[in-house]
């Protein structure tokens, strides 16, 4: 069997908040394995909302696409539910990758749009980054 960096694969980056999602989809993978920082998608996203936002791109397509496929993911940086986002445009992309026809629907479903919010800075003189101190007569 060849090794998992000789085997055929399209990678896609996905971005929410500080979490950076590279994934690797192959096509003829090993039969629907996801493996998410060398743990099983079920190990690394325990609750079932977590795994189901991370492949959701997968679900929507009703092709033979995900019956034989695994995807591999690496992860770094933010809370759970960012990364499982994250996990979600990095999919979307490497699976337009694999095939352009799917860009459309993926882009229908907002699979392909990252999230730009990002946490806004503290200023000074206030308790966080809106919220001033409580004001006082006396």
């Amino acid at each position: 069997m060849a090794k998992e960096s000789e085997k055929k694969y399209f990678e896609g980056l996905g971005r929410r908040k500080s979490a950076i999602a590279r994934v690797r989809f192959y096509p003829a993978g090993k039969g629907g394995t996801f493996m998410v920082n060398g743990k099983g998608h079920k190990e690394y996203f325990v609750t079932e909302r977590y795994r189901a936002s991370a492949f959701s791109p997968m679900t929507i397509l009703d092709s033979g696409v995900k019956k034989d496929a695994e995807v591999s993911v690496r992860i770094k940086g933010g809370g759970i539910m960012s990364q499982a986002e994250a996990v979600t445009v990095g999919l979307a992309r490497a699976l337009v990758k694999f095939d352009g026809e799917l860009k459309e629907r993926l882009r229908a479903a907002g699979y392909l749009t990252r999230d730009p919010r990002q946490v806004e800075r503290k200023k000074p003189g206030l308790k966080k980054a809106r919220r001033a101190p409580q004001w006082k007569k006396r």
